[in-house]
């Protein structure tokens, strides 16, 4: 295996999300929920201060279109009440005063200007990535795209066919389920393509707009959490058989895991109200399994030479904190400290899930990497499911 990859593309969202104003708005909507007392504590922990949006925190905390009178209409709800031995004037009150209080968004409301953004993004971010690559649309082979949290059949990879516009006979492979293990995952499958076809020119896409998962409604520490996590960027990069003028970093070699019965830890579940993501207090300790799991592989790929080698920069996404932390408490010893510096760098303005490892690797690129440096990738994302890529700085 040797692909090889041309620095990414990476467009944040434009709208500025302060913690402070998420702290605001969920305090305001539920004050006598258990943990807020500990609001400002439990934000400050995460350590994002701004994140950036598709759209603006309005789009997302804005009632729906409708009104909270029941989906059967005002005829069956003016029979009920009258049934029940409501008089006419109270049961025009009632239904007046049921009009007037505004419903949830629906799925609709929440997802269709997401997706909007997301092709958008994700157009500017393939334009981008060839731009920086030295190619033109006409040039690419096959499109990988993945957009987890806005579902659309047909979906960015044809909506990126038509907007570039892509060859006719271009390879189209949509990957929508991955979620935050788009960055590997993606870029391990480009490694095979070009491995079988040396010639084969691959972009990667990759958009999420994961404020679509904030859920005013819900009054969860979880929830909480969540709506303090997440932050919405597009990426895209190139992947080649070749090495181009353009090419950064050698793909040398891949590595998945997935641990059986943790299906259920980290999801996504779609409502009337739209998406919500749930997560699982169990979920760092799974992933910090699949860590365990990673240091093994690179234990057995290079032990015939245990004390010499290491990787010199470590892009990955695990998605919080604690894992972080769990991932240097177990390094290899005599491995040097700072490895994890760029992944913390970008933790600091939001989780960007299956987008996260390619705005930690352009962080890397931006700061400077040696020639022969060693560079490991790594994601872990709902499955419980992880890839690594091992590979060199060119």
């Amino acid at each position: 295996m040797a692909a090889y990859l041309c620095p990414p593309a990476v467009i944040h969202g434009e709208h500025a999300v302060r913690t402070s104003q998420i702290v605001d708005e969920v305090r305001n909507r539920h004050p006598h929920a258990a943990w807020a007392p500990r609001i400002d504590g439990i934000a400050a922990s995460t350590g994002i201060e701004t994140r950036g949006w598709m759209l603006p925190l309005e789009a997302a905390v804005a009632p729906g279109k409708g009104s909270a009178l029941p989906a059967a209409g005002v005829a069956p709800a003016r029979q009920a009440l009258a049934g029940s031995g409501f008089g006419e004037q109270d049961v025009d009150r009632v239904i007046a005063a049921l009009e007037s209080i505004p419903a949830p968004q629906t799925v609709q409301e929440r997802t269709a200007p997401a997706w909007a953004a997301v092709q958008s993004y994700g157009e500017r971010a393939a334009r981008g990535a060839l731009q920086i690559a030295g190619l033109d649309a006409a040039d690419v082979d096959c499109l990988i795209t993945s957009h987890s949290t806005t579902p659309a059949l047909p979906g960015l990879d044809v909506s990126l066919a038509n907007r570039l516009p892509l060859r006719a006979d271009a390879l189209l492979l949509p990957a929508t389920q991955w979620a935050c293990i788009a960055g590997t995952r993606s870029l391990a499958l480009a490694a095979d393509l070009v491995a079988a076809d040396p010639d084969r020119v691959v972009l990667v896409v990759i958009g999420e707009a994961l404020s679509t998962t904030y859920q005013p409604a819900d009054d969860t520490l979880e929830s909480l959490i969540v709506r303090l996590l997440f932050a919405d960027t597009a990426v895209a990069a190139v992947v080649t058989g070749r090495p181009r003028p353009e090419s950064v970093l050698r793909l040398d070699a891949a590595w998945h895991h997935t641990l059986p019965g943790t299906q259920d830890l980290h999801r996504l579940e779609t409502r009337e109200d739209g998406t919500h993501f749930v997560m699982d207090r169990r979920g760092p300790r799974a992933v910090q399994e699949t860590v365990t799991a990673m240091w093994e592989w690179l234990r057995l790929r290079y032990q015939d030479d245990p004390d010499s080698w290491h990787p010199d920069v470590l892009l990955a996404h695990p998605g919080g904190t604690r894992v972080l932390e769990y991932m240097e408490q177990t390094m290899p010893d005599g491995w040097p400290s700072g490895l994890l510096d760029f992944s913390r760098d970008s933790y600091t303005t939001g989780n960007r899930g299956g987008a996260a490892v390619f705005d930690i690797m352009r962080r890397a690129y931006d700061a400077g990497q040696k020639q022969g440096s060693r560079a490991v990738l790594y994601a872990a994302a709902p499955g419980l499911t992880a890839t690594a890529l091992e590979g060199e700085w060119l």
